[in-house]
């Protein structure tokens, strides 16, 4: 690259992408001293239909589509997205060039601040010790059905908006408890808000979970420029985990959990360990495997895992996911 040259990034608007902008913004000032880059803040079709369920609004890339558009018609250069909403299919032309280093995958539990101390939640619950039929908000099939695995007493109501309107719909009362990735809440200073972080066993975490990819034409000179970004690790586990999800021919808002991490004991080869879930809305179903094998067959481990669950009718339940959530907006179908 040459000094002075300036690069645009495309990314969605909410606090959380512009952080990860940012930071992804600043590395690569850090790396190319002279370099001028630029955010262009683009609104997706999931940031502009808030008022009906993820699963229920049709189609995958919800959250890309439109970032995806500014790459391909030259309006941005590269894209920084939270890889769970990347699909597994990209545009023709267009790659994830990197994947950085992954944040803590897992779940958070979070209850309302007391009104007499605005600093912390009311109380140190767990979530077994949430009320009986208390109300959780969240928007994910995958976290709810898990969820109700384990409390098929709790009320699931659906929470959609930003991480500040989220938490605010909490503390107004309008829930118990919400669950959300313990990644937003630490990159954005609210860690302090974190009531209990959701073992994996409880509540699996989404596919590429805490994980900033980076996106951008296969023949660009700017996959020179952002390689040092690149987690070889986080790399490793993300393309393990979609590789599952695109044989599951699933997308971020049906069901479907998977983590995948690396191991390596003293005087051993370092292994790559798999989780894989699928599960029904009602949370009576889960279907649930695991995987181990060396890191270089991280996409073929994928794929064997995900075919495990579906010899083990894992198909079954995601054609009845599907069948019931249609995709509708004011009543139409959505294309």
């Amino acid at each position: 690259m040459t000094k002075n040259r300036k690069i645009i990034i495309g990314t969605r608007g909410s606090k959380l992408a512009i952080w990860q902008a940012v930071w992804v913004k600043s590395e690569l000032e850090r790396l190319h001293p002279g370099l001028e880059v630029e955010l262009n803040l683009i609104k997706t079709t999931g940031d502009r239909i808030l008022d009906v369920p993820l699963s229920q609004v049709g189609g995958k890339g919800l959250f890309v589509k439109e970032i995806e558009e500014s790459l391909l018609n030259g309006e941005s250069h590269l894209a920084v997205h939270s890889m769970k909403d990347v699909p597994t299919e990209l545009p023709g032309g267009l790659h994830i060039s990197v994947i950085c280093k992954r944040e803590n995958p897992r779940d958070a539990l979070v209850t309302r601040l007391d009104s007499a101390n605005k600093n912390g939640p009311s109380a140190k619950l767990t979530f077994k010790g949430l009320r009986q039929g208390a109300v959780i908000g969240t928007s994910s099939l995958r976290r709810s059905c898990q969820l109700l695995n384990v409390r098929p007493d709790l009320k699931i109501e659906q929470l959609r908006g930003n991480l500040d309107t989220r938490l605010r719909k909490l503390d107004e009362g309008l829930f118990d408890a919400i669950v959300l990735a313990s990644a937003g809440l630490k990159r954005l200073g609210l860690a302090d808000r974190i009531t209990e972080l959701l073992a994996p066993e409880l509540c699996l975490p989404a596919i590429a979970q805490g994980a900033i990819g980076i996106e951008c034409m296969i023949n660009s000179e700017i996959n020179e420029l952002v390689g040092p970004l690149n987690d070889p690790e986080t790399s490793v586990c993300v393309r393990a985990e979609r590789a599952f999800l695109k044989k599951l021919e699933g997308g971020c808002q049906v069901p479907i959990a998977a983590h995948a991490r690396l191991r390596r004991g003293p005087g051993e080869p370092e292994l790559l360990i798999m989780d894989g879930l699928v599960g029904n809305l009602s949370g009576d179903i889960l279907i649930r495997d695991h995987i181990e094998g060396s890191p270089s067959d991280a996409k073929s481990l994928g794929i064997e895992l995900a075919e495990r669950l579906l010899k083990r009718g894992a198909n079954k339940i995601l054609d009845e996911v599907y069948r019931q959530n249609m995709p509708q907006i004011d009543g139409e179908v959505a294309n």
